[in-house]
């Protein structure tokens, strides 16, 4: 396997990272809240990043969403791309396709998904009905990706859901509790559609997590560089660069199973047990990264308002979407019986 980028990889990736570092400042993500950043969302549409998304692949996202990762920028970026770009490209028909991709492309549509469902969603006739407790960008999103009881997949508009309730989670995600009341789903791929993007989900939000890792972990490094303690750089103490060294393999182990998994995907290998491995990585490690790098800035790490901060929230919740480590070993265990590759 090779991970080393293409050249169109590399240059979406250069140029997420100037676009993601020019606009999503310490200032603008204070000024913006919990809230989405719109002007954010329209600079990476303009510059052609959601649809290059069609080209580059998976790997080619995770490679986008470690820049998004680094400075916690707040747009739905990995939602739309995951569930929307590569959701229709890959299990949309052709009508869905010329209908639907032109709009996520430029941002005008924008896709989530109410991913992984605990079974809470029935349907009967194209109709659907049941509540998924919390959706991760609801409130920006035109459409959301549903699976059934069934694990078919529906694209339901949110103008259509009878209610969408603003719900607040540890990361400013601009979440919402879906309420579905017989409402019109549109039918979304054949009966494998739900496996395969429940596996590019875990491989792409493994790639956001191992971003927000290497984000941490810079700002303490370069905090531990600086402050001082009985007049020496904090760096300099054994303990503090055992916790860094630490933090860094964690930080790498994220990357490098997200971008194994990545490459399996899009070289259509089978990448389930490869997603489930990325997954629990970037659960239980990404918590351990980020704790570290709150903890690395001593008493600044318990200011709310710094942006080390982010990176401890965004973690976390990055954690509870992809799920309990003890469940994901669970899952890996029986991939593994089975005789699936890891």
């Amino acid at each position: 396997m090779d991970f080393t980028p293409t050249e169109e990889q590399e240059a979406a990736r250069e140029l997420a990272a100037r676009i993601f570092t020019d606009l999503a400042t310490h200032e603008r993500l204070r000024a913006a809240g919990t809230g989405t950043d719109a002007e954010l969302w329209k600079a990476l549409c303009a510059a052609g990043l959601p649809g290059a998304v069609e080209e580059t692949g998976l790997l080619g996202l995770v490679l986008l969403l470690e820049e998004q990762g680094r400075v916690t920028a707040q747009v739905p970026f990995a939602a739309s791309c995951v569930y929307g770009v590569l959701g229709v490209a890959r299990h949309g028909t052709d009508e869905q396709r010329a209908r639907l991709l032109p709009g996520l492309r430029d941002g005008t549509t924008v896709v989530t998904g109410a991913f992984p469902a605990p079974r809470a969603v029935s349907s009967r006739d194209g109709r659907l009905s049941g509540t998924v407790d919390w959706v991760p960008w609801l409130r920006d999103a035109t459409h959301v990706l549903v699976p059934d009881d069934s694990h078919a997949l529906w694209l339901v508009r949110t103008e259509d859901a009878a209610r969408v309730d603003p719900v607040e989670l540890t990361a400013p995600w601009s979440a919402g509790r879906l309420v579905l009341d017989g409402t019109a789903g549109e039918r979304l791929g054949t009966a494998d559609a739900y496996a395969d993007v429940l596996t590019a989900a875990r491989i792409a939000f493994a790639g956001l997590q191992a971003g927000v890792c290497a984000g941490s972990l810079a700002r303490a490094v370069a905090y531990t560089s600086v402050r001082e303690q009985f007049g020496r750089p904090l760096s300099t103490h054994q303990a503090v660069q055992l916790r860094a060294a630490d933090a860094h393999m964690d930080t790498e182990a994220i990357r490098v199973t997200a971008y194994e998994a990545a490459w399996r995907f899009d070289e259509a290998l089978d990448a389930t047990g490869a997603a489930v491995t990325a997954a629990w990585w970037a659960s239980e490690a990404g918590k351990r990264v980020v704790h570290a790098g709150q903890h690395l800035h001593g008493g600044m790490g318990a200011d709310l308002d710094h942006p080390v901060h982010r990176h401890f929230l965004w973690g976390r919740q990055l954690d509870a979407y992809l799920g309990c480590g003890t469940e994901l070993l669970a899952e890996l265990g029986d991939l593994l019986a089975e005789g699936a590759p890891s």
